[in-house]
């Protein structure tokens, strides 16, 4: 996890590995990237290295808050 830090603060991750995402969603890998490439998660790359911004997870967690909300 990449981190962002302040002097003083809470250290809070803002950039996940797909294996991070993996263990905060409890979802698989093939899901987590199937997620990416049907673009309901975001990412960002530096090189060749794909990371997944904390803003970007709670995107896609309030996106299914949405979705659930409508099938009701």
């Amino acid at each position: 996890m990449t981190t962002a830090t302040q002097p003083g603060a809470f250290t809070a991750p803002v950039l996940y590995r797909v294996a991070d995402v993996m263990e905060l969603l409890n979802l698989s890998r093939s899901v987590i990237y199937d997620l990416i490439r049907r673009g309901r998660l975001r990412t960002v790359s530096e090189g060749r290295s794909r990371r997944i911004p904390a803003s970007a997870i709670t995107d896609y967690v309030a996106l299914l808050e949405r979705e659930a909300r409508g099938n009701q």
